[in-house]
């Protein structure tokens, strides 16, 4: 296969690991231009190779992979996946590092994987340094801003009125959570909940990084769990997130959609079906277009979608399509999505007329 692409950096302390790495992009297409051993070659070998992305190990010696990303943003912002375990310690520090800026997280191949699966692990690997390829080093360097939301925000939103705010996002997504979440009032006056695309085993640190800086509780979604205007539900990775009536999600193993497994689009669809016009869809950064398929079924049942603009997404894939579509009411940048949302939830009408 003729190598086109980004050209990438393979930075891990395992040889061996190296070796599979560069097996993978090379063999899905893509150019290796060089390896680093920690976070410390790490830098020099940037400043002397400009590879387009970087693959980083988490848990290395001398500099780990946070260290060494820090260190790299400041000096040379390169568009950065993070290759992680599943261990608590890996996942947590992944999260981490998405917040730091990186771009999005893989699962590190087991070298003991099945064959037949080494497919699937290579698709993973080479779409998503494909996707950081294009990320936006502008809306990476601007690091997310925390803050609790103003008395002005939650009385906008109001008192609980029975809407459900829905929000799908991928690459990109763990920074513009970490901007935009805990800036929503609780009670928002609308339960919430969160589609993004990550590995299984790395929600349960994102959604509690995020509980930790807002007003609403934000925790990883469980089957049966009720819908809350004071918390915020996360999909576990692997699983779909569905509204199964009003007030109730659910969860399920059934197959992925387009590659994805949660997919935004069964939960905004499975929402539109029990709140109709009482759902608030929001598109987030990410590549590709899960969104937008079941945006046109929150349309059709009388809901609103709005979504983040070109200029603060790391990714301008997923908001894209919905506008092509023609399905958004209003297209804001992040900074101005807590507004947005807090608007909406109060007076969507009022939102059709502005947008």
């Amino acid at each position: 296969m003729a190598a086109t692409g980004p050209r990438v950096l393979v930075c891990d302390d395992s040889p061996l690991l190296r070796r599979v790495l560069i097996d993978l992009l090379t063999d899905g297409g893509l150019t290796v231009v060089g390896e680093a051993r920690d976070g410390i070659e790490l830098i020099d070998r940037v400043r002397e190779l400009s590879p387009d992305v970087v693959t980083l190990d988490v848990e290395m010696p001398r500099r780990n992979g946070l260290d060494g990303l820090r260190e790299l943003m400041r000096v040379r912002p390169t568009p950065v996946v993070m290759v992680s375990t599943l261990t608590g310690a890996g996942s947590a520090a992944s999260v981490e590092a998405l917040a730091a800026g990186a771009v999005d997280v893989v699962q590190k191949p087991a070298l003991r994987l099945d064959p037949a699966r080494w497919g699937a692990a290579r698709d993973e690997l080479v779409a998503k340094v494909r996707s950081a390829g294009g990320a936006r080093l502008s809306a990476l360097a601007r690091a997310p801003r925390p803050a609790r939301p103003s008395a002005g925000l939650a009385a906008r939103a109001g008192g609980a009125n029975g809407r459900l705010v829905v929000i799908a996002t991928s690459t990109g997504g763990p920074r513009a959570l970490q901007a935009l979440v805990p800036r929503l009032p609780s009670p928002l006056g609308a339960g919430v909940l969160i589609v993004q695309h990550m590995p299984p085993g790395f929600i349960a640190p994102l959604a509690q990084r995020l509980d930790a800086v807002s007003a609403l509780e934000v925790r990883e979604a469980r089957d049966g769990d009720a819908i809350r205007p004071d918390t915020a539900l996360i999909a576990p990775g692997g699983l779909h997130l569905e509204v199964s009536g009003v007030g109730r999600v659910a969860l399920s193993d059934a197959p992925p959609v387009g590659a994805l497994r949660p997919r935004a689009d069964i939960m905004f669809t499975t929402a539109a079906r029990h709140y109709g016009e009482r759902v608030l869809a929001v598109v987030l950064t990410g590549m590709g277009d899960d969104g937008t398929a079941g945006g046109r079924d929150v349309r059709a049942a009388g809901g609103t979608l709005i979504a983040e603009d070109e200029s603060s997404c790391v990714v301008w894939g997923m908001p894209r399509a919905a506008v092509a579509a023609g399905l958004t009411e209003a297209v804001v940048p992040l900074d101005a999505m807590p507004l947005a949302i807090a608007e909406a939830v109060a007076a969507p009408r009022a939102l059709r007329r502005a947008g």
